[in-house]
């Protein structure tokens, strides 16, 4: 009947007129129909409004009747678009709003009510006012529509608006009412670190998060402690750990190590150091000596300076005790207690990568080579630039074997050239923690007697050893304190401030801090400069006093380099601070003052670093265009980098227009955008952004561009994407070409170092699996972004690099060979192709083509061709004498390359690629392929299904003997001999860069 009438109605205007009727029946029956055809009628029933209006404010009605009037204002204000009116009219409505209506008119007021109650929500807990403003109708709805939800088992979207809305009692409601848990709590710590943008709040919902965990019957330590230490909670990290130390069983002891690994991996060290030393002793030990079960370990307690007074306090009664004293369970948790000693401190996993980058090392000399031969001796610029290159490349491997071959060509750097050169040995030796003393000690100040070497290589020697200890300094902070106290030649300063400040990143240790602040009120420009930077590091994410303190100084000093040191380390101190920092960040970039304003860029970028803050990226925006310096708006443009790699997708789109900018400046700084919050993506995007910008018709920008796309490319080859062949042809061509400038070549040099760094076995990570932030790799690119002031600061783009292994371990964290499956093409992800000679031979010939001869050099080009072409027919027995300075031994290995290339090709073809490939542990894992790794049913189940990092295995049949992997530590190489393998390369690498014409193509033998 409904149906009928609504066809047969044509206008709304008898029941509008049925509205000034005095029957309070005629009334409801006009407004019951009208809100049934408001969606058609609305314009007409809109110039009744103010009388629709007075039937709901009239309380003589009953509250049905002046609901459903407001029930029908609020719709027609839905229609003539004004939100605000139609909620409040919706609010009236009471019961007759329908949450559960599946409308566009319902929708739209829904996210329109929550929208108003998150924003009455966060302001009141921002003002820390009541929340009784919140009108309680509005709050109904809100909590009819979680409700609703709930009951609809829409977990995830309750979950959602809780947090936005603030209700963590709802938030915690939907996680236990959730049928997975364990699914439903990592979803939301997903969102809470994506979308929650106030740290504080952030905190409050990670707090809630840990509660609902450990209510859990079985609890997910691992997620709990990365929680903690969010929160900076070490206590509670290091009472679970206790606990599951404690356990009778060896599967929570594997848990443990884990859980320390994983915290290893976000380079924490302030907080790891807080744990280790927060883990309570065994109750009684026997001396070490007389423990069966622990002659492994017992080494390990001197060789990790583990927080002596834990065991000076009990150490003399601990010798005396009797073995039969002793309880076997102590016994168990000493040992275990050991173990996960050495994981905090950090040294297990650095001796593990150092032993992987060591073993499975690619990288290509001759790539060094070509470069070295193609570099003018005259420019300096690219031959400092050869020398960062060769140690990025081996950077962590300690293979120095091209610094060896070299000496003499080394030898002409001078000055500040020669403090590189010597401080590049601390990227080649990073994390050789045990050795690295006595390898930097030829170089290293002698004291009062000596006093023979040069202050630059002194100096470079001691910011190697910061290098060296990067982030887990505690054998070394003392021997650096005592050289900065040592010297007054500002030289050796400036290495040992940027030494210091590496090794106790992010200690805040008030001594060292005293020590480098007496070196900046020396007021020396270059000492002054590394004393700024090194106070940042030192404090990196305190947001202390002392960023005041610095700041003060900063307006005192008339040295432009002091300036510059200081306003990087005031912004790495606020590091991770959000809006704690807002204070400071404005002081800065209202400055008058444009090196304090470029702090102040820097500050912004690592307050809120990783975090896509639209707050912060409109702030960037509005410098990188306004500004009045070009610094300023260059470091704006740039820091979008920082707030943005946690969504790498985002950051091409946000600064396309940048990048086509009229100021080269602003052109620069979007190519390291792309380049910092991409890196190690190969992001399609950010290629496409960066290739117009390789090309550009500014030096600089060239440069920046070079160097952001091999960023953007580390580790991903030709396979996967044809133009990262492209990109290795375009940089061996800038690198050869004669007449191209020194920035590019540089640029170029540098980006050959990046694509291969680590000797083809490390990427650049800024999060860790976990989704936190990798504190030392942040702050190491930020640092590095500043060569564009001071070349040496190159070196620390060497912090952000991340092994791509996953090491499987056992319970006595040895490296146990079991095998694993890659579940893709092996061509996809394999190491990329050693180059040749003849390749680059044949580019140098290019720009040599002289018109006069050209017809004679085509002639003899394709006599020898044809003459190729007849030796590989009868790949015959005699060898061919084209070459007229090839000797015989020459011509046969000729002989046996163009026999190799044609037997290569047809069996390719004959054979079709695997669709799989089977890893032996420790193996390369490169993040692409993260995705298709599997592990096979075997001895080994993983305690964690991670794809690649440290993984801890638990043993099935643990009484069979066990075949170990990585026992070959590098521990062998020294600074003059230099390991087997070194020496083996450097042979080959003699035989493969000859002067002579087309020497043998390199192939790799297997035995």
């Amino acid at each position: 009947m409904a149906a009928a009438a609504a066809t047969m109605v044509s206008s709304a205007g008898g029941l509008l007129a049925m509205l000034n009727e005095s029957h309070p029946q005629l009334k409801l029956h006009a407004l019951s129909n009208l809100v049934s055809f408001v969606d058609q009628f609305w314009p007409e029933i809109s110039t009744s409004v103010p009388i629709i209006e007075s039937l709901y404010e009239d309380e003589e009605f009953d509250q049905h009747q002046r609901q459903l009037a407001a029930l029908l204002v609020s719709k027609v204000f839905y229609y003539l678009g004004e939100l605000n009116d139609s909620l409040s009219y919706a609010l009236g409505a009471g019961p007759l709003f329908d949450v559960s209506e599946d409308s566009d008119y319902v929708h739209t007021l829904l996210s329109k009510a929550i929208d108003e109650y998150a924003s009455f929500r966060s302001k009141a807990a921002e003002s820390s006012a009541e929340v009784a403003s919140v009108d309680p109708r509005l709050e109904a709805i809100v909590e009819r529509m979680l409700d609703r939800c709930l009951m609809d088992g829409k977990y995830h979207q309750a979950m959602g608006i809780a947090i936005e809305c603030r209700r963590l009692d709802k938030l915690e409601e939907a996680i236990t009412r959730s049928d997975n848990v364990h699914l439903t709590l990592a979803y939301s710590i997903n969102v809470s670190h994506s979308y929650v943008y106030r740290r504080e709040y952030r905190q409050e919902v990670l707090r809630l998060l840990v509660k609902v965990y450990q209510q859990l019957p079985s609890p997910d330590y691992l997620s709990i402690c990365q929680c903690l230490m969010f929160l900076d909670e070490p206590e509670g990290v290091a009472n679970i750990l206790e606990k599951l130390l404690r356990s009778e069983t060896k599967e929570d002891a594997l848990l443990a190590f884990q859980v320390a690994f994983d915290l290893v991996e976000n380079e924490h060290q302030a907080f790891l150091l807080n744990v280790r030393d927060r883990l309570p002793p065994p109750k009684s030990l026997p001396s070490e000596s007389e423990q069966p079960g622990s002659t492994d370990s017992a080494p390990a307690q001197n060789e990790y300076s583990t927080a002596p007074d834990v065991q000076m306090t009990d150490g003399s009664s601990a010798s005396m005790t009797n073995m039969h004293d002793a309880d076997p369970k102590e016994v168990v948790y000493a040992e275990r207690l050991n173990k996960i000693k050495g994981i905090l401190s950090g040294e297990t996993s650095i001796q593990l990568t150092l032993q992987f980058l060591y073993s499975h090392n690619k990288s290509d000399l001759l790539i060094l080579k070509t470069i070295k031969q193609s570099v003018e001796m005259r420019n300096s610029v690219c031959h400092t630039a050869t020398i960062y290159a060769n140690a990025i490349m081996h950077a962590g491997t300690t293979v120095d074997t091209f610094l060896r071959e070299n000496l003499d060509w080394l030898s002409r750097a001078t000055n500040w050239a020669k403090f590189s050169a010597t401080a590049g040995l601390g990227v080649i030796h990073r994390g050789h923690l045990q050795q690295g003393r006595s390898l930097m000690a030829p170089y290293l100040p002698q004291g009062a007697a000596g006093g023979g070497g040069s202050p630059y290589s002194e100096g470079g020697a001691l910011y190697a050893l910061g290098l060296i200890h990067a982030n887990h300094g505690e054998g070394i902070k003392q021997f650096l304190r005592d050289s900065l106290s040592n010297t007054n030649i500002e030289v050796i300063q400036h290495g040992a401030c940027l030494g210091l400040g590496l090794a106790a990143l992010g200690t805040a240790d008030e001594e060292i801090y005293d020590d480098i602040k007496s070196v900046l009120y020396t007021d020396s420009a270059v000492a002054g400069e590394a004393a700024g930077i090194s106070m940042g590091l030192l404090m990196v994410g305190t947001a202390s006093e002392k960023a005041s303190e610095m700041l003060a100084y900063a307006h005192e000093t008339q040295h432009e380099k002091i300036i510059r040191g200081l306003a990087l380390g005031i912004a790495l101190t606020v590091y991770g601070r959000e809006e704690e920092a807002d204070t400071l960040i404005e002081q800065m970039t209202l400055d008058q003052d444009p090196i304090l304003r470029y702090g102040g860029m820097y500050a912004l970028a690592l307050a809120y670093r990783g975090t896509a803050n639209n707050k912060a990226i409109r702030h960037l925006l509005h410098f990188a265009v306004s500004d009045v310096s070009d610094d300023v708006r260059r470091t704006a443009v740039l820091a979008l980098g920082f707030v943005l790699y946690s969504e790498p997708e985002q950051t091409p789109r946000i600064v396309s227009l940048l990048s086509e900018s009229y100021n080269p400046h602003v052109r620069y700084g979007a190519a390291l955008a792309v380049g910092i919050s991409c890196a190690g993506t190969g992001l399609s995007e950010a290629i496409a952004l960066l290739e117009p910008l390789t090309s550009d018709v500014v030096d600089f920008v060239r440069q920046g561009a070079l160097i952001a796309m091999a960023m953007v490319m580390i580790q991903v080859n030709e396979a996967s994407d044809s133009r990262v062949g492209t990109f290795r042809r375009q940089l061996e061509k800038i690198i050869l070409d004669k007449h191209e400038d020194t920035m590019s070549k540089m640029g170029a040099i540098l980006a050959s170092g990046i694509l291969d760094a680590g000797g083809r076995n490390v990427t650049i990570r800024l999060l860790s699996k976990t989704k936190h932030d990798k504190v030392t790799a942040v702050v190491g690119f930020a640092v590095f972004s500043q060569f564009w002031y001071w070349y040496p600061l190159i070196y620390f783009v060497s912090l952000s690099f991340s092994p791509t292994a996953l090491i499987g371990l056992n319970y006595d964290l040895r490296v146990p060979r079991f095998e694993f499956l890659s579940h893709s093409k092996p061509s996809l992800f394999e190491y990329p192709k050693p180059t040749t000679v003849p390749t680059t031979t044949s580019a140098v010939k290019l720009p040599t083509a002289v018109l006069s001869t050209s017809a004679k050099a085509k002639a003899r080009a394709k006599k020898e061709a044809e003459q190729k072409a007849n030796a590989e027919k009868s790949s015959g027995q005699e060898s061919s004498s084209t070459a007229p300075n090839t000797g015989k031994e020459k011509s046969s290995g000729e002989k046996d390359r163009e026999a190799m290339q044609v037997d290569g090709p047809p069996e390719k073809k004959t054979e079709p690629e695997p669709s799989f490939e089977i890893l032996t542990n420790p193996a390369r894992v490169v993040p692409a392929q993260e995705k298709f790794i599997k592990f096979l049913d075997g001895r080994y189940v993983p305690v964690k299904a991670a794809p690649s990092g440290f993984i801890l295995l638990k043993d099935n049949c643990p009484n069979e003997p066990e075949e170990l992997s990585l026992t070959d530590a590098p521990a062998t190489t020294s600074p003059a001999g230099g390991s087997a393998a070194g020496q083996q390369q450097s042979s080959s690498l003699a035989m493969a860069v000859d002067d002579e014409p087309q020497p043998p193509q390199p192939f790799e033998y297997t035995s």
